[in-house]
């Protein structure tokens, strides 16, 4: 690395002495380009091998021709780096179940089970791009028999009480505001929660609706969900409508300059991170005991329409799930309320019957 150093450092000097037989800062530029290409060619610790330079073009290929989010893509990069770091293998061609199998079983000994049916998801994406390009002759995931038994693990969600209890606390803080500035953050505050309740909406997607994708008029929202998915959604409660409405006029300097709907106080758009520190401050101003986050409200809204007997089917699609799979975890969630409903509240519990078994 050392040398490597020495050699660029040395070519630049050599280079910028040399400036004046250029006429062109772009020639310049280009001779000092021209340079570097050089000295990396001849350094093989400097090159990608063969596997990693097919991961950085399927990569290229998700966000260009998949259109994947950031996010998506981020994971995408650390889960296969993670795995071209640990095969050791250089040559795409080389990768084989037996070394699939292997790197599996360390996964399991690593990770949690939902984390490695991700990481394998995100491989066998890979190697599916890798059998459609002709990359490779045979799937190595082809050979592989993989079932994962992952425990159940029931979406968290709020109790009916605790979001008016929350609601309530929001409310009166705008009412009791000692300052404009104060008055205009809870206004905000106000409309980012009641829609979080009122569309079961994700977080990241709240964060990032523009404000040409909110219809009030018509009560209408375009959310721009995961895979760049688009969905329409219905506001039909005029107290989360009037909300928005007087948000909207309050700042519609800042979202006029943003293109953000929700902006923070120095005009840019509001951050995922920034929503839950003002839900976390509503919690503690209201004494409420539970940890709530932003997804919460999501799943109880999942829930409690469940709970109304509205078809599922429904809900996925206000929920912008690809799959009913996913939205069928909700189901789990009302088996047990129904349990508690029937210990708590079957009538057989009050009848004075005189058994005698």
């Amino acid at each position: 690395m050392a040398k490597m150093n020495y050699e660029i450092s040395s070519s630049i000097k050599l280079n910028f002495i040399a400036y004046n037989k250029y006429h062109t800062i772009a020639n310049y530029l280009k001779s000092m380009y021209d340079i570097f290409l050089k000295i990396y060619k001849n350094k093989g610790d400097y090159t990608m091998t063969n596997l990693q330079n097919q991961i950085e073009n399927y990569l290229e290929y998700c966000g260009t021709q998949k259109c994947l989010d950031v996010k998506t893509l981020k994971a995408y990069r650390i889960d296969l780096r993670q795995f071209s770091e640990q095969i050791s293998i250089t040559e795409t061609a080389e990768v084989t179940s037996v070394i699939l199998e292997t790197y599996v079983a360390h996964l399991h000994r690593q990770y949690a089970p939902k984390t490695v049916k991700r990481k394998i998801a995100s491989l066998k994406a890979l190697f599916h791009y890798f059998e459609y390009k002709e990359i490779i002759n045979q799937n190595p995931f082809s050979k592989l028999q993989m079932r994962f038994r992952e425990p159940i693990i029931l979406p968290k969600t709020i109790p009916l009480h605790t979001i008016e209890t929350l609601l309530n606390t929001v409310y009166k803080q705008y009412c009791n505001a000692p300052s404009s500035f104060k008055k205009r953050n809870s206004l905000r505050d106000i409309a980012v929660i009641e829609l979080l309740f009122a569309t079961g909406i994700r977080i990241s997607e709240l964060c990032t609706i523009q404000s040409q994708n909110i219809d009030l008029q018509n009560h209408v929202i375009i959310i721009k969900g995961k895979g760049a998915k688009e969905r329409l959604i219905h506001i039909c409660d005029d107290h989360v409508i009037l909300a928005l409405d007087k948000y909207r006029c309050e700042y519609d300097n800042e979202i006029s300059s943003c293109g953000y709907f929700f902006v923070n106080s120095i005009g840019n758009h509001l951050s995922d991170q920034s929503v839950r520190e003002m839900i976390n401050k509503y919690c503690q101003i209201a004494d409420i005991q539970q940890h709530i986050t932003p997804h919460m409200f999501r799943h109880s809204f999942a829930t409690l329409l469940l709970e109304e007997d509205v078809d599922i089917r429904y809900i996925q699609t206000m929920l912008g799930h690809s799959s009913i799979n996913v939205t069928e975890i909700y189901t789990h969630v009302t088996m047990s309320k129904q349990k508690d409903i029937l210990e708590s509240k079957h009538p057989r519990k009050n009848m004075n019957v005189s058994s005698q078994l």
